[in-house]
């Protein structure tokens, strides 16, 4: 295969993109991009022989109809700043390769994670896991901030006294808050990033980690754009359907009503993908 060069991708590597109040991303390097997936299906050489439209139709194929490995073919490799409590969810994602910075070696930043106030809410009554979409009161939420920096100084002005005492490491950072920021380098194929970015930019996943995963997904559209518009297509505005909801949806299409609301092309396309069970 020739070597991939994505010139939209060169002009933002070591790119710092704003993430929260201290956090960033970057593309420190990928491997590949739309060609390689094209060259990867085909087993070609060079930049394929087809036409740009041919290319797209073919990397929108493969993605509807989950052929995913010429999707691996493509690497990135990015240096992500974050807090704690958002690596530890993102690690969850054990498809990429991981090297994160260590307070066993290293003496960790005085720089913590600080909410917006608009980010701040009460327990959401219809989601065990998130919050609501109403925002504190300004004084309460003014009140909760001053709680969070104020634990934050003290945890860290402990953690200077134990390096100072030359007590170890390791130890000395045990208090420390999942508000801390970490960095790391996380590499992963394109396919599985697209996992990543299906359930991160879910409206249920917590709010700071879809603001890293919007940033990943604008960067990936640098790199990959024809797989980025098919994945935004096909997987984040796409939809399944049971067995059960399958089938109702066949009968309600094979009543008059339902067969008049599609025609031509439109109708056996979607008849098609009734047979097949595909994504819609």
């Amino acid at each position: 295969m020739a070597h991939c060069v994505v010139p939209e991708a060169e002009a933002i590597l070591d790119r710092e993109f704003k993430v929260l109040d201290k956090g960033f991303v970057r593309l420190v390097d990928y491997l590949g991009g739309d060609d390689r997936i094209v060259q990867a299906a085909r087993v070609s050489y060079g930049e394929g022989t087809k036409s740009y439209r041919e290319d797209a139709g073919l990397i929108d194929y493969l993605l509807r109809h989950e052929h995913t490995s010429p999707f691996e073919q493509v690497i990135l490799t990015f240096h992500v700043k974050l807090p704690i409590f958002v690596a530890r969810q993102w690690i969850r994602h054990r498809t990429a390769r991981v090297n994160e910075m260590s307070g066993r070696y290293s003496i960790m930043k005085d720089e913590f994670y600080v909410p917006d106030p608009a980010d701040l809410a009460v327990q959401s009554e219809d989601n065990k896991q998130g919050r609501s979409d109403e925002a504190l009161p300004p004084a309460r939420a003014a009140r909760i901030l001053d709680a969070l920096q104020g634990g934050q100084k003290r945890a860290y002005e402990e953690y200077s006294a134990y390096v100072e005492e030359n007590i170890a490491r390791e130890i000395a950072r045990i208090n420390l808050p999942l508000s801390l920021y970490t960095e790391w380098y996380w590499q992963i194929d394109l396919h599985n990033l697209f996992r990543f970015l299906m359930l991160r930019l879910d409206p249920h996943a917590q709010k700071e980690i879809r603001f890293y995963a919007e940033v990943l997904l604008d960067i990936t559209r640098k790199v990959a754009p024809r797989a980025a518009e098919s994945f935004e297509r096909h997987v984040m505005g796409g939809v399944r359907f049971t067995r059960q909801e399958m089938n109702e949806l066949k009968r309600r299409l094979a009543s008059p009503e339902g067969a008049s609301l599609l025609s031509g092309k439109a109708l056996e396309r979607f008849e098609e993908k009734l047979k097949t069970g595909r994504q819609l």
